[in-house]
């Protein structure tokens, strides 16, 4: 099969791109050159339509990775161009081309903060342009499917993913739990829904290859849940190493958070403290998993083997 990675060129697509070509003809789609499959990258912006049609010609599927999710990205426009208007281009080439099937990646933040382990069926309420945008795509993206019977549409809503090479939220905690500067805010106990990358790509693989149904949606999370203690323990255990207990109240890290704020207001920069992150960082954030876990998928790693090679990996020659 010929499979176009839209947004191959970054951490989930790379891996993604490993996996596949052992069986698939694999093209990435990207702004950025593949730092690890520069052969098989082509530039490509989502919403420009001469370029996505170049890479999409040929094609058998197309998995849409393509995104702008950071929490600072601006202007806030990009949001909508890259994530709604880009869908839109998407499927506008993929009917004019015959390309019948699409992969979507989505996100749990289109449902906010949980206020219980959300299913797939659960209220969408994004408390973010990503989640939004990211929502509104989903309709896209439906709408392109029941326009056409031989349309397949699988959505995949992952949790936040964290894995080798990674440089999202998991690998910053670790790297403060490694540096010894780490300050725990609140209590530890909520729980935190994850998904391991090994295993993100190998289900993004299967809804390729084995996944028949006209449209489907999941919500991807790896059990169990860790709470934030968990982790620091877990992280712990793979280094061998005990880390000073600190913590601060929640209240006065989201002072510290809202400080940072105004600090990125006034200088017109960007800080890794934030009273949004202060806030996700003490959320319990839990998501189900149930539907992925009947779909017959398999995950390749267990979660306590995900953290260890992850930990190991970026940070065994600390020990």
């Amino acid at each position: 099969m010929n499979i176009l990675i839209l947004g191959g060129s970054g951490f989930v697509g790379t891996r993604l791109t490993e996996l596949l070509l052992k069986d698939h003809q694999v093209t990435i789609g990207d702004l950025v050159k593949s730092e690890f499959y520069p052969e098989l990258w082509k530039h490509c912006d989502v919403c420009v339509d001469d370029e996505l049609r170049a890479v999409m010609a040929g094609q058998d599927c197309v998995i849409n990775l393509a995104a702008s999710h950071r929490d600072d990205v601006r202007p806030l426009s990009l949001y909508t161009r890259n994530n709604v208007e880009g869908a839109e281009h998407v499927c506008k080439i993929a009917t004019e081309l015959g390309i019948h099937l699409i992969v979507f990646t989505s996100s749990v933040a289109i449902y906010g903060f949980p206020e219980y382990e959300y299913d797939e069926d659960a209220p969408k309420h994004p408390f973010n342009e990503y989640g939004r945008t990211k929502l509104l795509a989903e309709a896209v993206y439906e709408k392109w499917q029941k326009a056409d019977s031989q349309n397949m549409l699988h959505v995949v809503r992952p949790t936040v993913i964290f894995g080798e090479r990674n440089r999202g939220n998991v690998y910053n905690l670790f790297k403060q739990l490694a540096s010894g500067r780490f300050l725990m805010v609140g209590n530890g106990k909520n729980r935190k829904s994850m998904a391991y990358v090994g295993n993100i790509v190998a289900f993004l693989k299967w809804n390729v290859e084995e996944n028949k149904q006209g449209y489907s949606v999941y919500n991807y999370i790896d059990k169990p849940d860790f709470d934030m203690n968990d982790l620091v323990n877990g992280f712990e255990k793979s280094l061998g190493k005990k880390l000073p207990p600190v913590s601060l109240p929640y209240c006065l890290g989201l002072l510290g958070g809202y400080c940072f704020d105004l600090l990125a207001f006034i200088t017109r920069r960007t800080y890794p403290i934030s009273s949004i992150r202060v806030k996700k960082f003490c959320a319990q954030t839990v998501f189900s998993s149930e539907k992925m876990q009947k779909s017959g998928f398999k995950p390749p790693f267990d979660m306590q083997e995900a953290l260890h090679r992850t930990v190991s990996f970026e940070f065994g020659n600390q020990q």
